[in-house]
């Protein structure tokens, strides 16, 4: 390399540098993230269609776990985490929500469990999932691989319904979708739907009506449906 080209090179990079340019030489290292659970605790929740003598009985609870990506606190969860693949996890949101009254003089705060998410511990991206027919006081997804198992409601013109619902992330429809029986129900169990039971070889699951017969419905689809993109650097 001639001393022309030297200099050349050399007046580049300055230039570069000044103005805040990616060098070729130097490519930008990709942003290291840290997503992590943080220490369970123990808070207050009633059942929002419970009877009023249940509701001045406060003491049930659940336990919600800061979800922190990059130190900062990015949402609330509750229960355990599913590995999904070795870079993605889904676990259930847990919500604070406002049941003032509009007459209260000051807002009244209770714990929800929610819908899921995804966390993607390479990216910190976090995505809301859309599971079908999920009803947060109904449903107790049980996952396998991609799929997740529950109960869940659905309502039309002609009335409400409870759906054995096998949802796959990456799905438009739920590769299984079968009314067990009439939704809402007076005086119904708690919980609704006992938690589905998974077998691997052949693909099947079992759900119970919490006081029913369990039926048992076979799965046909495909796995690894989940799209995990490049890391992202604007987490």
């Amino acid at each position: 390399m001639t001393r022309t080209s030297v200099l050349l090179q050399s007046i580049t990079l300055s230039l570069a540098a000044l103005m805040g340019l990616p060098s070729a030489a130097a490519p930008r290292a990709p942003r290291v993230h840290t997503v992590v659970l943080g220490a369970p605790r123990r808070v207050s929740f009633t059942q929002p269609d419970a009877t009023l003598e249940a509701r001045t009985d406060e003491t049930s609870t659940i336990r919600v776990r800061p979800l922190i990506v990059d130190d900062r606190v990015r949402d609330w969860t509750t229960g355990d985490s599913h590995d999904i693949t070795d870079r993605t996890f889904a676990i259930r949101r847990a919500l604070r929500i406002n049941d003032a009254l509009p007459a209260d003089t000051a807002p009244r705060w209770i714990w929800q469990p929610g819908p899921w998410i995804t966390v993607d511990r390479a990216t910190g991206h976090i995505t809301p999932l859309h599971l079908p027919d999920f009803d947060p006081l109904v449903s107790d997804a049980v996952w396998f691989r991609d799929y997740a198992a529950y109960c869940g409601t659905s309502f039309t013109s002609k009335g409400g319904s409870l759906n054995v619902i096998v949802a796959q992330l990456g799905a438009r429809r739920p590769v299984v979708q079968k009314t067990i029986g009439r939704w809402p129900e007076p005086n119904h169990f708690l919980p609704v739907c006992q938690p589905a039971h998974w077998q691997r070889q052949p693909l099947t699951v079992t759900i119970q009506p919490t006081g029913g017969q369990p039926a048992t419905y076979d799965v046909i689809g495909t796995t690894s449906l989940l799209e995990e993109g490049d890391n992202d650097d604007g987490n």
